[in-house]
């Protein structure tokens, strides 16, 4: 069995073995998370308080070139979220998907997805995200989560790029992702030496 497949078996698993009450409203909060930042949990942990169960969707998500493989990407989540379980928020599980959002979203039993807005220009694109996939399936709702005061400037992107040149990145992610996200990038630019024809 593929990889991929099999983490979402492993994942579903888990789905299935919690209690029945904790089955009444499953939320999906997608993501690339390349890496998860301060933001990200600040959204993971408020949309598990208005869902019974949060699945954290990791995209595949090729197409964003991500500095991160999938593999590497769920682990990290897994470690951001065991930690928010040991605070008490135990009903977040972990998913790698890479087919359709709504498609992943109907496998899982999802009928709410869970969008952060970090400010007014993220508005536009996910309006229209939302519309279209309430087209395709219109049993399953969009509810998007503002960004509080302190991680609205934050994002993945800005983290990467932060960090490509040398800048702190701990105010915005946790300290084992800001050792994770250095390491990584000492290996890319390891790889770039070597082949120095290799262009961003």
């Amino acid at each position: 069995m593929a990889p991929m497949k099999m983490a979402l078996m492993q994942a579903l698993e888990k789905i299935l073995a919690m209690p029945k009450l904790n089955r009444t409203r499953t939320g999906l909060y997608p993501g690339t998370f390349d890496p998860i930042t301060l933001g990200h949990l600040d959204i993971i942990q408020r949309a598990a308080k208005v869902v019974d169960q949060l699945v954290i969707g990791v995209a595949k998500n090729a197409g964003k070139g991500p500095l991160f493989d999938t593999k590497a990407r769920v682990k990290m989540v897994e470690r951001e979220v065991e930690a928010l379980q040991r605070k008490g928020l135990r009903n977040i599980v972990v998913m790698p998907f890479e087919n359709l959002l709504m498609h992943f979203a109907h496998t899982i039993g999802a009928s709410v997805i869970i969008r952060g807005l970090r400010a007014a220009s993220d508005f536009e694109y996910e309006i229209q995200m939302a519309a279209m996939n309430y087209r395709m399936n219109p049993k399953i709702e969009t509810i998007f989560l503002t960004a509080t005061e302190g991680t609205q400037f934050i994002s993945s992107r800005f983290v990467k790029e932060i960090a490509r040149l040398g800048g702190n990145v701990k105010p915005f992610v946790n300290s084992r992702i800001a050792a994770q996200l250095t390491e990584r990038l000492k290996q890319e630019s390891g790889r770039r030496k070597v082949n120095p024809e290799v262009r961003d």
